[in-house]
């Protein structure tokens, strides 16, 4: 099994989980005298099953990507560093929307606001630090939809 397909089957189990706790407290409480529309006993034994598949993919999901290295960095590594600059970027977005805001005045005497930072070098980081996540998300994918899930 490739890693990417294992990290959509969680994406997929993490989805089915949810569903089913919705579907169990749906079904654990009815009027007395009525049934259920499904039995509560069936779905905590697919929750569980599914749970348990569930630590298993995380467990080689994150094993692979700690062992796996690309250029001498793992998997692990690049995802923080992308995580990290994901935020950074976010960061100097609402920045630079902030300092890139137009005050109007009607009169010479209101007070004029004005930006204290460099809105045009802040802008070519953020470009910068965009390309620089595209190119590690690039790294991850390709490296997803190459390497083999260990199974150790």
């Amino acid at each position: 099994m490739k890693l990417a397909e294992a990290l959509q089957e969680r994406a997929d189990l993490n989805r089915r989980i949810e569903q089913l706790r919705s579907r169990i407290q749906s079904n654990v409480l009815v009027q007395e005298g009525e049934k259920p529309a499904e039995k509560p006993e069936k779905l905590m034994k697919e929750l569980n099953e599914d749970l348990e598949r569930l630590e298993y993919l995380i467990q080689k999901i994150n094993l692979t990507n700690c062992e796996y290295k690309i250029e001498g960095v793992s998997l692990t590594e690049l995802i923080a560093k992308k995580d990290v600059l994901k935020l950074k970027q976010s960061a100097y977005r609402d920045i630079l929307y902030s300092a890139s805001q137009k005050t109007s005045r009607a009169r010479n005497t209101e007070i004029k606001i004005v930006s204290v930072v460099d809105v045009e070098a802040l802008q070519k980081e953020a470009d910068r630090i965009a390309k620089e996540v595209r190119l590690i998300d690039n790294q991850i994918q390709q490296a997803n939809w190459t390497v083999d899930l260990i199974e150790k």
